[in-house]
């Protein structure tokens, strides 16, 4: 992979603006790093499985646990026309 000195850079930095614009340039960032983020984690994943054994290891008696929902009652529909309306501004002061 090549060097990039600083000049190298600001002329990069210039390119990706004209091109893309101010406004984009944050987004894409962000949505580059997510990306980075996700490949790193699926990347961790994959190690982890290829390091664990393989099912002839004996494995340890944890319990578990079983949640039940809890019962719940039905709720009322409302529409549209059941909808509350806003008061106007002058009655709330």
């Amino acid at each position: 992979m090549p060097n990039l000195g600083g000049w190298e850079i600001v002329v990069l930095v210039g390119v990706l603006l004209l091109l893309f614009g101010a406004k984009r340039l944050p987004t894409m960032a962000r949505s580059v790093g997510q990306s980075a983020r996700i490949v790193k984690g699926e990347i961790r994943g994959l190690r982890d499985d290829a390091a664990a054994p393989t099912g002839n290891a004996p494995t340890t008696n944890t319990p578990t646990v079983v949640s039940t929902p809890a019962p719940t009652a039905a709720l009322p529909v409302v529409g549209a026309a059941d909808a509350p309306t806003r008061a106007p501004m002058d009655r709330l002061a």
